[in-house]
């Protein structure tokens, strides 16, 4: 089943669809789903954005059956060709990474742009996430991301624009999570929700989101002190974290029953 979504064209949409199927015969693997994971999905992305085209792939059952598995490679990686960019997981691998609630895994399934979509193993794997998501392990994911986000770029009296979301959106991810103890939604919007109360800063985001999404992926600009005080208010906050919420388990078992079904 293949599936469309906002900001997407007809054309980049069937060039997409067009590169999974070479990847298919190439590899000779069956995807199982494929989405838009990067600014296009989070509802913040410039006009010269890529396109993050991520799936799921499985191998034919024998594949799996080898002395060597360990040692077979477990990714489809291609070069950036014309602002998309695609690349995928084995199931197995993206099962085990699951496990670990792997908050790239999570995201994904949670995409609203679905490219395809096998009717089984995304939902499938959406019903599991109670049983095996961490929020804890999802809060020190977000915070780091955060963290090193803002040290590494927003301190300067010029500061790349995109940036101030690749670090408000993993501070009010955290703040989802504090509230729901659920996986964040990955669409900017829904987030903004959460501080739509504090109208000052909520402006402040709505003008810099209108900006971002008229300028160039690496613009610069100055440096907004509102955002700033912000961010780093939440970094301090979460410095005191301990993580003391209780941690999910690995659904292993429920794991190896949805990665035997993908196989059968």
């Amino acid at each position: 089943m293949e599936i469309t979504g906002p900001m997407i064209s007809k054309q980049v949409r069937t060039e997409i669809l067009s590169r999974i199927s070479i990847a298919e015969q190439e590899h000779n693997v069956r995807v199982l789903y494929a989405i838009e994971s990067g600014s296009r999905a989070w509802g913040f992305a410039s006009p010269n954005s890529d396109y993050d085209v991520r799936f799921i792939y499985a191998h034919p059952k024998d594949w799996y059956v080898a002395v060597d598995l360990e040692k077979k490679r477990d990714v489809i990686e291609y070069e950036i060709i014309d602002e998309i960019d695609i690349n995928g997981w084995d199931v197995r691998k993206a099962l085990q990474l699951f496990s670990k609630s792997n908050p790239a895994f999570v995201e994904w399934i949670q995409s609203p742009i679905v490219y395809i979509d096998d009717g089984k193993f995304a939902q499938s794997a959406r019903n599991l996430v109670g049983k095996i998501y961490s929020p804890e392990k999802g809060i020190y994911h977000y915070r780091s991301m955060a963290k090193t986000n803002y040290r590494g770029y927003l301190r300067e009296k010029m500061v790349p624009l995109k940036k101030y979301f690749y670090v408000l959106r993993p501070l009010l991810s955290i703040r989802w999570l504090e509230k729901h103890g659920t996986p964040a939604p990955i669409e900017f919007d829904v987030l903004r929700s959460l501080i739509e109360h504090e109208r000052e800063l909520s402006a402040e985001i709505s003008s810099l989101l209108d900006r971002k999404k008229m300028s160039m992926e690496k613009e610069l600009a100055p440096a907004i002190p509102l955002l700033n005080e912000f961010i780093e208010s939440e970094l301090d906050r979460l410095e005191k974290y301990n993580g003391n919420s209780q941690a999910a388990g690995d659904g292993m078992d429920d794991l190896n029953l949805l990665f035997h079904a993908v196989l059968d």
